[in-house]
């Protein structure tokens, strides 16, 4: 079963987000020993349109794999206001830092238009590293898959280029081509750090070159090729 059929059903079953999750990301790269093991202490959650999944400073929870769905990433330095940082894909996992570090957590993560989810608790991660300290390294691992797109998001907001710092924001979301981004051009101007004005005129833009299609509080990429190659300009300038 697809991701976009899982998307749209009013349920699904343990076996099929454990396929999916088995298929796509961080834990298709682990091995099957671990996978298995991972799964026996894994609980399909579903979670409503702006559930706020775990906040910033809370305990640790265990970690969380998006099965379907959309999901935005918030965070800040100490004593700030979190700010929409980055937008979800099938397959992401994340919470390991409490795990990790045992401290509690420094990001936040919420549901935007509803997810299926896969959680796995802390004491259920600590019970699987005691059994084999090797999988303390595939819990780890998890951290440097967020790393690389981290690494992505600076690069992108080092962009001269408002416009394409815009459209940068639109190409992470490649995942979602032919259908809404659910994100108002107010969070595109947090994500791409511009103003609305520049995001309206650089939507206006991309739409009539046929690259998206917009309406009220999203937008659909239609294009994506022809935004990546917008995007990657950049270098060449």
């Amino acid at each position: 079963m697809s991701p976009n059929k899982l998307g749209i059903m009013n349920k699904t079953t343990f076996e099929e987000a454990a396929r999916l999750l088995c298929e796509t990301g961080w834990l298709a790269s682990r091995t099957a020993v671990f996978r298995k093991e991972l799964l026996k202490h894994a609980a399909l959650k579903r979670f409503t349109p702006g559930q706020v999944i775990f906040r910033h400073g809370e305990e640790g929870g265990g970690i969380y794999g998006l099965v379907c769905g959309t999901l935005t990433f918030n965070s800040a330095p100490p004593n700030t206001i979190p700010r929409l940082v980055h937008f979800g894909a099938p397959g992401i996992w994340a919470g390991e830092g409490c795990f990790i570090t045992g401290e509690p957590r420094r990001g936040e993560m919420r549901s935007l238009g509803g997810a299926w989810m896969m959680h796995v608790p802390l004491h259920s991660m600590r019970h699987m590293a005691a059994s084999d300290p090797r999988m303390i390294q595939d819990f780890a691992a998890i951290s440097f898959t967020i790393m690389d797109t981290l690494i992505r998001i600076v690069h992108d907001l080092q962009m001269r280029s408002a416009s394409r710092r815009i459209a940068a924001v639109l190409e992470r979301s490649a995942w979602l081509t032919g259908r809404a981004i659910p994100l108002s051009q107010s969070d595109l101007a947090v994500m791409s750090n511009t103003s609305r004005a520049q995001v309206n005129s650089a939507i206006r833009d991309f739409e009539d070159k046929g690259w998206v299609e917009h309406s009220y509080r999203s937008v659909t990429v239609t294009d994506i090729e022809s935004l990546r190659s917008y995007v990657s300009g950049e270098d060449l300038e």
